[in-house]
């Protein structure tokens, strides 16, 4: 009975962020966007995601909120001066065995005539499973400009940027 109340209490928890983050402000989490004004035309603009958000969807994320934000000051294009993307992975441990009394196992005993004494551990008492989990962030400094885009690798057109990553951007659904 404990062990089926702790399967439906990590379903419960799993399905709460059973989809990757969707292109968003960010939430009370933290997942999602945000951006922070350095100057007029300069941000820092970062997008997080969840455990099931991939590096490249959060980099694409990124670029898009970094052209949708240049359109909506006013601006042709952005140059990125800077951009990194984070990885935090974390491993972690969850089924019976993770309890309270974690690092301890429940071993038992038994005499068979042939071997003589042999330990037994006891696989209801140290059943736990193991999940790695890798979540990513981007970041990017930027400054706007109006406009022809200079001929520079740095430099992106934010109408462009746009357009071409338009499909791949998943919003929340609308309530």
């Amino acid at each position: 009975m404990r062990r089926v109340l702790i399967t439906l209490a990590s379903l419960a928890v799993l399905g709460g962020c059973a989809t990757p983050t969707p292109y968003q402000a960010a939430d009370e989490a933290g997942r999602g966007f945000t951006e922070t004004r350095i100057e007029s035309n300069r941000y820092r603009i970062s997008f997080e995601g969840n455990s099931l958000t991939d590096r490249e969807t959060v980099e694409t994320y990124l670029l898009y909120r970094a052209a949708e934000l240049t359109v909506e000051s006013g601006y042709d294009y952005f140059t990125v001066v800077n951009r990194a993307t984070d990885e935090d992975t974390r491993v972690m441990a969850s089924g019976i065995g993770h309890s309270p009394y974690s690092g301890f196992s429940v071993q038992h005993a038994y005499f068979h005539p042939r071997w003589g004494w042999r330990a037994w551990r006891d696989p209801f008492w140290d059943d736990v499973s193991y999940r790695e989990s890798t979540r990513y962030e981007a970041s990017a400094e930027i400054y706007f400009g109006r406009g022809t885009k200079p001929d520079d690798p740095s430099a992106f057109g934010a109408r462009d940027v746009m357009s071409n990553l338009g499909d791949q951007i998943v919003r929340p659904p609308s309530d």
